[in-house]
């Protein structure tokens, strides 16, 4: 079971808020991983999956978002083989 992230862009939003997205690959029946932000610390995360097939459930953030948490390894769950793309706000530094 594999699971890979990467981030593809980021600009900064408001003082020291930035946005940072990209995309997550799952593949061999996995169903989700760590997710590395390149921020401080994550307020908000939005998940989508992609392809042109319908998918029984959205991907969800596993992880409690009612306070900032560590944008080095935000943990997402997935159905399996399932990819998508990730977008985060939050701190960086």
């Amino acid at each position: 079971m594999a699971f890979t992230s990467s981030i593809t862009s980021g600009t900064k939003i408001f003082g020291s808020m930035q946005k940072s997205w990209g995309i997550f690959t799952n593949t061999s029946g996995s169903t989700g991983g760590d997710i590395n932000t390149g921020l401080k610390s994550v307020e908000s995360m939005n998940l989508n999956h992609t392809g042109s097939s319908v998918v029984a459930s959205a991907p969800v953030v596993n992880e409690d978002l009612s306070s900032p948490i560590d944008g080095t390894a935000v943990t997402i769950v997935t159905v399996a083989d399932a990819d998508g793309t990730w977008e985060a706000i939050g701190k960086v530094d």
